[in-house]
């Protein structure tokens, strides 16, 4: 029985969850997740479960560690978890969803006591092999509060039975258990080539609840990582045009 925890969630782009906790109560998070807490809040950091689980929460992208947060005052206390990089916090109550609930690699935030992050493997290999973000998911088990961050902006969907939503694969940031997903081509090379959409897309089939993300970190990474080898590129043109010049001149050419 998991924990029975109040919170609230504060901003806009750069949100963080404040959790409240009764005397007795606790919340799990990362390592490094905590922004603050209040005088009445205790941790302890471990493998919650031994060596294997926290190997199994490497394999999914988190921490092997796992930090507890505990209120151990008589009073009620707050704590607070700040998520990674722009982005949204979704809130997702297990006991609302059938107990489990998935999301990809690396989105777990935080979560009450009581609740799971187990390793899920996606049903067929092709999702696996070109899935985009790994065919290592993760399913959070239980009956209350976790928090999961995603970039930019959020959708919600609802989908009904046999309903079909075709989706960058980096975009599918956690979905019900009840949803089929799979990864498909997307059909000839010349979109893959020119369309810049990638080579698959996910296809994920209702009935169930899913939450996307408008900007994955991964595609924020590629834009960072390409606009610093450009300009690492145009200063290697101009220190080269520099030197041929300043050459040509000491030479009387």
């Amino acid at each position: 029985m998991a924990d029975i925890i109040d919170y609230v969630i504060i901003g806009d782009d750069m949100q963080i969850v404040e959790v409240s906790l009764d005397n007795g109560e606790s919340v799990r998070a990362e390592p490094g997740a905590m922004l603050y807490m209040t005088k009445g809040i205790q941790m302890d950091t471990g493998t919650d479960g031994g060596f294997v689980k926290g190997l199994k929460r490497m394999v999914t992208g988190e921490n092997f560690f796992i930090t507890s947060f505990y209120n151990t005052s008589d009073s009620k206390e707050k704590i607070a978890f700040s998520a990674p990089y722009p982005g949204k916090i979704i809130p997702i109550d297990l006991s609302q969803t059938g107990g489990t609930f998935m999301c990809q690699k690396n989105s777990y935030l935080c979560s009450a006591k009581g609740i799971d992050v187990e390793i899920a493997f996606t049903k067929k290999i092709g999702t696996g092999l070109f899935g985009g973000e790994g065919f290592i998911l993760q399913r959070l088990k239980g009956d209350g509060l976790a928090f999961v961050h995603a970039g930019g902006t959020i959708i919600e969907k609802t989908l009904e039975a046999n309903e079909v939503l075709k989706v960058d694969t980096g975009c599918l940031v956690a979905f019900s258990d009840s949803i089929d997903y799979d990864i498909q081509f997307t059909g000839n090379f010349k979109n893959a080539l020119f369309g810049g959409e990638g080579l698959f897309f996910a296809k994920i089939t209702g009935p169930g609840l899913v939450y996307l993300q408008s900007l994955p970190f991964s595609r924020l990474a590629d834009r960072i990582n390409s606009a610093r080898r450009s300009n690492v590129d145009e200063h290697k043109g101009v220190g080269g045009l520099g030197k041929g010049l300043l050459g040509d001149l000491l030479s009387g050419k």
